[in-house]
């Protein structure tokens, strides 16, 4: 495929990004199926909750030329999301990478691949999802193919420029803005209401008849 270079996209919502900041990403999923990433794409670097823009860039296998000029563009908030066309071999991100986006105050980084020095990485302290480490890094071969800022996938999940990339110790959600704000303030409800649920069932209540379950296969003729 040819390059395919495109400007970076619009600002988030602020709002919505302080709502999301303070959601339990896994209530979200009580409310949406599309949008999370392969469950092996995990956290190898960073910690607590990830929020921010998703910045797309698509590489080859071996050729991350596209990647460098990303990570001198993005800005605060900025999440680079990076599909490989499927390698598993090589590392397109590494501790140079990774310093030029804590330089430009980006949020994180996800490769829809493999990482490199990921002790440097740690050390950094950017958040940084992978499907794995090695040492085979990629090179600057300068081809004419790639990526940024245009639809790519991620861990199994297209993902748009634009989109909301959400991360914690659980894995990754990337969907779109008006996807999640059509949720948020259902989930937040829920968080501010778990603590009481969970003293009920301290207090011997059994979980099936506090959420109903018990109830509904009752309605289901499962205990005639």
């Amino acid at each position: 495929m040819p390059l395919d270079i495109r400007a970076l996209p619009a600002p988030l919502d602020a709002a919505l990004v302080e709502g999301l900041r303070k959601v339990d990403f896994p209530t979200l999923g009580h409310y949406l199926e599309e949008g999370f990433c392969d469950p092996a794409l995990q956290r190898v670097a960073g910690s607590g909750k990830l929020v921010g823009r998703a910045v797309t860039v698509r590489t080859t296998a071996t050729d991350s030329t596209v990647l460098h000029h990303a990570a001198g563009i993005v800005g605060p908030g900025d999440v680079v999301v990076l599909d490989t066309g499927g390698d598993r071999r090589h590392a397109p991100l590494g501790e140079v990478v990774v310093n030029a986006l804590v330089a430009r105050g980006a949020a994180g980084a996800v490769v829809d691949g493999l990482c490199t020095d990921i002790d440097a990485l740690r050390d950094l302290g950017l958040p940084v999802y992978a499907f794995g480490r090695t040492p085979l890094t990629t090179k600057l071969h300068g081809l004419a193919d790639g990526s940024l800022c245009a639809p790519i996938t991620c861990g199994g999940v297209p993902v748009h420029p634009g989109d909301l990339v959400l991360g914690d110790a659980n894995g990754l959600i990337i969907a779109p803005a008006g996807r999640l704000a059509a949720v948020l303030d259902e989930a937040i409800e829920d968080d501010a209401e778990e603590p009481a649920l969970v003293a009920e069932l301290h207090e011997g209540k059994p979980l099936g008849s506090l959420t109903g379950a018990t109830e509904t296969l009752r309605l289901l003729g499962a205990f005639n």
